[in-house]
């Protein structure tokens, strides 16, 4: 199974209002059915991750992700900024799309690993097909993504 057909739609938002790092990782996890303190608690983490070295991979991509009691099994959520977002990219260029992966301390498939290198293959492949779709419902872009991952499966 795509792990894109496990996501669901609440959990997109392709009109991120954000503009700085910090306001992208409060509206990502506020995609994620955890409480205020669990979110306080997650935006913390993902902050110290982020303080080791950004997650911003390049073209625009960035994949934010930490391990965190405050979820009991891998949570997603996908973001995207239509002016883009100074995330500290490696090629120091705007990032558009964003892909926040949380998953307990205890993963004893690895699922953590597996998707964070599966979404990052299908983050190169879509930069490789000349760009990022202009979809604008969670759906259709849902199904965008997994078609992108089947290709390369």
């Amino acid at each position: 199974m795509s792990i894109f057909e496990r996501l669901s739609p609440e959990r997109v938002n392709l009109n991120l209002a954000a503009s700085t790092k910090d306001e992208v990782l409060e509206e990502l996890t506020n995609l994620l059915a955890i409480d205020a303190k669990a979110r306080r608690i997650l935006i913390a983490t993902l902050k110290k991750r982020e303080a080791l070295g950004s997650t911003g991979v390049g073209n625009g991509i960035a994949i934010p992700h930490c391990r965190s009691l405050v979820v009991d099994r891998m949570s997603l959520a996908v973001g995207r900024s239509a002016n883009g977002i100074d995330f500290g990219a490696h090629d120091k260029k705007k990032v558009y799309y964003f892909f926040l992966i949380v998953a307990p301390p205890q993963d004893a498939a690895n699922q953590y690993l597996i998707t964070l290198g599966k979404i990052a293959q299908v983050t190169r492949e879509m930069t490789k097909q000349g760009g990022y779709p202009d979809i604008d419902d969670a759906v259709a872009f849902l199904k965008y993504l997994s078609e992108v991952e089947a290709k390369i499966a």
